[in-house]
Order: C-alpha cells, then structure tokens, then sequence
C-alpha cells in the first residue's frame, strides 16, 4: 500500500485487526504487536538481520501470522528534530518492504524509546546480556505503545477502528 498518518489508522483497524510496531536496528528488528482490543503493546522475538530479502520474507510471515493490519515504525529522528542517516534508512526499508505487501505503514517519531525500554528492563532486574537480546522488541512496543495511547486519545472504537 503505502504511508499513511497516525490519524489514518482507525480507518484501517475494522475487524478486530492489529496493529505491530517495528524497531529498526542496524543488527535486529524488533516487533511488537498490539491486542484485539488496541489497548496493549506486546514484544515479539526479535529478527536478526541478514539481508533484506530474508528479513522482508520473516517479518511478512509473521505480520501475516497475527492478522496485523497496519505496521507502525519508529523513525529514529534525532533530539533536535532533525533527520540523519538513521532515518534515511529507515525510509529505505519502508519504500522496499511497501512493494512487498499491501500494508499500510506509518510512521511515529521514537526519540528516547530505547532508552525507556532500557530503564524498563533494568527496573525489571534483567541482566546486561538479557537485555540486548529484548531491547529492540521493548523499544517496539513503546513505539507502539504510544501509537495506541494516541488511538484511544483520538477516541478509536477498537470493535470497529474508527471513532467513537
């Protein structure tokens, strides 16, 4: 499909479909994908990166797998707003996957949620090498997390995806 806005999204929701976040790293993809109910962020295994090929075909299974409706991404601006090669990337990954699948995909602005989700887990007494096996899946579902928390601020009727 293509890129579409936050506000976009309930339009998008109908069926009691799901909504999946993806943290892009340079090494992994982290996933996570949200409840029935639009309420709840919930962290996936993260992907490993190889090539794209691969990691196009592995995501696209798994978002097939949850019945995801949409796909939201984090895009890694920096603290002052600006856009680096981060995001360039980021973008990339987009345009490319996009020719893959009829999803629609949006954007949402992700500055901090890595080092949210490495507080979270820190908090949660994970240990340092546990950590950087869940951190991109944690920063996805704060991703996420955000974007449902924006939803439900929009008043999204998680029966039908649009407003109530």
């Amino acid at each position: 499909m293509t890129v579409v806005s936050i506000e976009e999204l309930p339009g998008l929701l109908a069926g009691g479909r799901v909504l999946a976040g993806l943290d892009l790293g340079e090494k992994t993809i982290g996933v996570a994908v949200s409840d029935r109910g639009l309420s709840f962020a919930h962290p996936r295994p993260v992907i490993i990166r190889k090539k794209f090929t691969a990691d196009a075909e592995t995501l696209l299974k798994l978002l097939l797998s949850e019945d995801v409706a949409a796909v939201v991404v984090g895009l890694p601006v920096n603290m002052d707003g600006s856009e680096g090669p981060r995001v360039q990337s980021t973008r990339a990954f987009v345009r490319n996957i996009e020719k893959l699948t009829p999803l629609p995909f949006a954007f949402w602005d992700e500055r901090l949620s890595t080092v949210a989700a490495e507080r979270t887990l820190i908090e949660m007494d994970f240990s340092r090498a546990r950590r950087k096996t869940m951190i991109d899946s944690a920063a996805a579902a704060f991703i996420l997390q955000g974007v449902l928390d924006r939803l439900h601020r929009l008043g999204v009727d998680p029966g039908t995806g649009s407003p109530e």
